[in-house]
């Protein structure tokens, strides 16, 4: 699957003023807002278990929604700072069942990997946004992981550590979500792309579209 990649012109704070008694901590990936299911049904007790259980992406999500959990040390460490100096793996998603604590990426792998392997034909694929640069302790951080899928012909988007169990949706395109979660986000994007793996390649030979 190719990588469509797209730059935004947002502007900074005008476009984000209407919806700033919405807006979410811009410092931070960890929850806000969390969807719990209102009647939580048990958890199989293996990834494996929990494959053949599921059957989309509402089983997978409910999950997120009640037990998913955000590591703040592991996000500074995975950092523009601090990445370069230690590489560490991305929680693959039978260690992250066991164990669903991580950041963005870490939540957006599993997403995508295992609504691949219940329902391929919902087309999952990463979401990776880039937003302005910030600094927190010390630390740069920008880029930000989701899982997308499509439904009925649109877009929809979940596994964000930001909104835990979250299900936003639905979208004639990426970009229609990616201008309505900046205004949510409080922070201005500078691109986006949709893509096949969670793995890094080479930014010049992303094909780039001026919007």
């Amino acid at each position: 699957m190719g990588t469509t990649f797209a730059r935004l012109a947002v502007t900074a704070f005008a476009a984000a003023l209407p919806f700033a008694a919405a807006a979410a901590d811009p410092r931070s990936d960890a929850p806000e807002d969390r969807v719990v299911p209102a009647i939580a049904a048990p958890a199989p007790p293996t990834y494996d278990a929990a494959l053949a259980a599921w059957h989309g992406v509402d089983d997978i999500n409910g999950w997120i929604g009640a037990h998913f959990a955000y590591d703040a040390a592991r996000a500074m460490k995975l950092s523009e700072t601090q990445r370069g100096s230690a590489r560490l793996a991305i929680h693959a998603p039978d260690a992250f069942y066991r164990d669903p604590s991580g950041v963005c990426v870490d939540l957006a792998r599993f997403g995508v990997e295992t609504l691949r392997a219940i329902d391929p034909s919902s087309k999952p694929v990463y979401l990776t946004i880039e937003f302005a640069p910030i600094e927190v302790a010390g630390n740069v951080l920008r880029r930000h992981w989701l899982a997308g899928f499509e439904r009925d012909g649109a877009r929809w988007y979940f596994a964000d550590s930001k909104r835990p169990g979250h299900l936003a949706g639905p979208f004639a395109t990426a970009a229609a979500f990616v201008d309505e979660y900046a205004r949510y986000r409080g922070r201005t994007v500078v691109a986006f792309s949709e893509r096949a793996s969670y793995e890094r390649t080479m930014r010049t030979k992303m094909a780039r579209q001026e919007r």
